[in-house]
């Protein structure tokens, strides 16, 4: 790994954000070099939210995520929004419930289709966990971070008791694309 780059998108209220701190969190504590950053729209609850995420094992030049190697876009927005920043040969994962692509793909980029919504409001009764499911099944993806040190950064980052269904929901995601090769 030289320099790895993810932009999670979404709406305000779907933890986007909080996806990108887990992760970012996760590669420091595997000893990468991290830089985050994060963008929200006016609204609190609804509009546009962004994380940007870059890991790498030196010294980081740049914060900022110049061709994403990954993008998970959890509104149709964010997929629109952010889809020519991603890299040839890039990864794409979808909330396939919240997200419809409109046209096929270029053939360099990789459509990973995952019903984290849904999983998340059958396992959970609501869609609030979403975010991990999504989490989970890049990390299964990718191999970017260790699954430990996920759990660990969950700890830290999670309210105060919602550690187990997040880390839960980390595992779903996980399984969802180790069950279906991430197809």
């Amino acid at each position: 790994m030289t320099r790895i780059e993810v932009i999670i998108g979404g709406f305000g209220g779907q933890g986007c954000i909080l996806a990108g701190v887990v992760l970012g969190r996760a590669a420091a504590y595997d000893g990468k070099k991290v830089a985050q950053s994060r963008s929200y729209g006016a609204e609190a609850r609804g509009g546009a939210a962004k994380s940007e995420v870059v890991i790498a094992d030196e010294e980081i030049d740049y914060p900022m995520v110049i061709n994403a190697d990954y993008l998970i876009a959890m509104s149709q927005q964010a997929f629109e929004r952010y889809i020519t920043k991603v890299k040839p040969n890039g990864i794409v994962l979808i909330d396939e419930n919240l997200v419809k692509p409109k046209e096929d793909l270029p053939e360099n980029l990789r459509l990973v289709k995952v019903p984290a919504s849904k999983i998340s409001s059958r396992e959970y009764g609501k869609p609030i966990v979403a975010n991990m499911i999504m989490l989970g099944a890049l990390t299964a993806l990718a191999k970017i971070v260790s699954t430990d040190s996920l759990i660990k950064s969950i700890m830290d980052c999670v309210s105060k008791g919602t550690e187990e269904i997040n880390i839960n929901a980390l595992k779903k995601g996980q399984e969802y694309v180790s069950a279906t090769r991430g197809k």
